[in-house]
């Protein structure tokens, strides 16, 4: 019996945190084997700047409340167009 599906996809996701959250660069990773309930994101976005993590994490899981409730799992990673650019300068 496979679990059911939330109805989010990673591209819906990608769509509505872009859309919402003004991201420059969104990843969003499947983790739960294709039916959407564990997702790992990666948002850059200028709405960041000036926030401290929590702050972050705080607008995003406001910002994508009914989403959230959807799924079993979700972990971001929250960037500003600045630091993004300095952690991919590093790698």
């Amino acid at each position: 019996m496979s679990a059911p599906h939330s109805g989010i996809t990673a591209e819906s996701l990608k769509e509505t945190i872009t859309d919402r959250l003004q991201a420059q660069h969104v990843e969003v990773e499947d983790q739960s084997g294709g039916c959407g309930q564990m997702f790992q994101v990666v948002i850059v976005s200028p709405l960041f700047r000036e926030k401290r993590l929590l702050a972050r994490h705080r607008l995003v899981n406001d910002t994508l409340k009914d989403e959230i409730s959807k799924v079993h799992a979700f972990s971001q990673k929250s960037y500003t167009p600045e630091e993004w650019e300095k952690k991919q300068q590093e790698q």
